[in-house]
C-alpha cells in the first residue's frame, strides 16, 4: 500500500510541477488525466486504510479532475 500511496503523491507532485514550469503551454489534458489517476489510487488507498477525512478529499479531487477532463475536451 505504500508503494501505490507514494506514487499517487509523486503523480501529484509531478503534474502540479509541470503546470508551474510550463504555465498556459501546460497539456492540460493529460494534467487533469494525470490527477484524476492519481486522486483514484488515493481515494482506494484511503479506503483500505478506512481513513474518510482522505476517502472524502480524494473523492472531491476525482470530481474536479472530471471536470477539468470534460472543459479541456470542451464538453463544458
Amino acid at each position: 500500500m505504500k508503494v501505490c500511496e507514494m506514487t499517487g503523491v509523486v503523480m501529484r507532485i509531478g503534474s502540479f510541477s509541470l503546470v508551474g514550469l510550463l504555465g498556459p503551454a501546460s497539456p492540460f489534458f493529460w494534467i487533469w488525466l494525470v490527477n484524476t489517476l492519481d486522486a483514484i489510487l488515493l481515494t482506494w488507498c484511503a479506503l483500505l486504510r478506512r481513513d474518510t477525512a482522505y476517502t472524502v478529499l480524494n473523492g472531491f479531487w476525482i470530481l474536479v479532475g472530471l471536470v477539468g477532463i470534460s472543459r479541456t475536451l470542451g464538453l463544458f
